[in-house]
């Protein structure tokens, strides 16, 4: 067994254009007097890291390390989830996801998309150059339109677009294996992976690829109704990032589970701060622990409800409670030792 690390924040729902939080430095010193130990950079916040630049120098990656290392913190993971959102994207969605992309490709999706393969692969790159090991991303999603279909997909549809799906991402999975690194896909909805079933026809897609895994985020999963518990027990092998997240699930008899084109606060499942929903994360952190996973614990803050500088507050102490020891020997071992056949055959009676 191991013993998860952190407390560590993802930056991206607190990043902004105010001091601390439009700069590494700003952010690091805010973390480090949280409580943090380790910090997920979004690669889309150029105050935070310049991806092109990183890319290209190892000096650049090298200062960069050391200066988060210098406030006691150490970078977890980058995030690609906008990015990684763009390598496939249903046209359907083209106007509300051009956002995401910088001006020179919006309005050209067949651009868009070479552009963002070109950047989650820097990525891989510069990750190797940061001594990380894990990735967090988005699939992306082709197919998410028809998730409840009517009228009824056609035959061959899913099969189709989970080919097109792989083939997108092989080069930049292959890229990040050059680089011994994990692309670590957030199980979500709106994304063609967005349940074990999804991740299950992607990965065979790619034939199995070593490196197209899991961030394990159980809030996701109580708004879809699936068991977060039994989630980890058939896919902890592939489970390479944690992002702890709370959410509550309400349903009445006017909303469920699509939520009724509510705002936030008024839909049956609802993100909250960490402790303030219904996620068992004694249950997740036993489970995460005896499974020996190599896992950074990291507050990803959405509440519709809670401030997010109370969640800030709130997060590194919770995390900090959950986080287990692993124990390094059995609370037994007194009755063990040596073995002794003539002794077991004499218990035997034998």
């Amino acid at each position: 067994m191991k013993t998860i690390k952190g407390p560590a924040v993802f930056l991206a729902q607190f990043a902004g254009s105010e001091a601390p939080f439009n700069s590494l430095d700003g952010m690091c010193q805010w973390a480090s007097n949280l409580g943090y130990k380790g910090i997920q950079i979004p690669t889309w916040e150029s105050n935070l890291i310049d991806i092109e630049t990183a890319a290209e120098s190892e000096t650049y990656c090298d200062e960069l390390k050391g200066k988060v290392q210098s406030y006691g913190l150490e970078i977890t993971e980058l995030s690609t989830h906008l990015q990684g959102q763009l390598v496939a994207v249903n046209p359907a969605y083209d106007s509300m996801f051009d956002g995401f992309a910088p001006e020179h490709v919006r309005g050209n999706p067949k651009a868009r998309t070479a552009w963002a393969v070109d950047f989650v692969k820097k990525c891989g790159t510069v990750s190797g150059r940061l001594g990380l090991k894990s990735h967090a991303s988005f699939s992306g999603a082709l197919m998410w339109h028809t998730v409840y279909p009517w009228p009824q997909r056609p035959n061959g549809l899913v099969e189709m677009g989970f080919k097109e799906l792989a083939n997108r991402w092989l080069p930049i999975l292959n890229h990040f294996d050059e680089h011994g690194v994990d692309v670590c896909y957030e199980i979500h909805p709106g994304e063609d992976l967005h349940d074990g079933i999804s991740y299950e026809r992607f990965l065979e897609a790619t034939g199995n690829h070593s490196r197209a895994n899991l961030l394990y985020d159980p809030s996701h999963f109580v708004l879809q109704q699936l068991d977060y518990l039994q989630f980890i027990d058939i896919y902890h092998e592939r489970i390479r990032a944690f992002h702890v997240k709370d959410a509550e699930f309400n349903p009445t008899g006017r909303q469920g589970v699509y939520g009724g084109y509510a705002d936030w606060k008024d839909r049956a499942g609802r993100f909250r701060s960490l402790g303030d929903g219904q996620v068992d994360f004694s249950a997740i952190f036993s489970k995460l622990t005896t499974y020996g996973l190599d896992l950074w614990a990291v507050m990803e803050w959405e509440c519709c409800i809670k401030s997010s500088e109370q969640g800030a507050r709130e997060g590194a102490p919770f995390i900090k409670k959950h986080i287990i020891e692993a124990a390094t020997r059995s609370f037994d071992d007194f009755a063990g030792g040596d073995i002794d056949e003539a002794y077991l055959k004499s218990v035997l009676g034998i």
